[in-house]
């Protein structure tokens, strides 16, 4: 689901850095959740050929809850709670500890039911972003 999610987070970060003019660099850090492993590169390479490079302060949710070696999770995503998860602890404590002090931070999602895969349709994706300045 990552790779159906993918456009929707490029959508929405490109729509913020247009809207705030900021780039990658005000952030010290940008999370996606929960795209895994191949969302993050579709979000990286997709940016990219919009001019922002991403590389040094992306990450994604699923990426960083899951260990796709030892946990056999493929992709990395992780389900709806990831983002929550990911904030409420680790992306918390980084703000708390002053580590961080502005994170970027997108949540998605796909809008399927149980019928959308017979439908022959795409699956439409969903972000939101929360500008986080501690």
């Amino acid at each position: 689901m990552g790779a159906a999610m993918a456009p929707a987070a490029v959508d929405t970060i490109l729509t913020h850095f247009q809207d705030t003019g900021r780039n990658p660099s005000y952030y010290d850090a940008i999370i996606s959740g929960d795209l895994g492993h191949i969302g993050k590169e579709i979000v990286t390479e997709m940016l990219q050929t919009y001019g922002y490079n991403v590389k040094s302060n992306y990450n994604d949710c699923g990426v960083l809850i899951f260990d796709k070696e030892s946990q056999d999770t493929h992709s990395g995503g992780s389900g709806c709670a990831c983002c929550a998860t990911v904030f409420s602890g680790y992306l918390y404590n980084q703000l708390k500890n002053k580590k961080y002090h502005k994170i970027l931070f997108i949540a998605t999602g796909a809008l399927t039911n149980s019928t959308t895969s017979q439908q022959g349709e795409s699956i439409p994706g969903i972000a939101h972003a929360a500008s986080i300045e501690f």
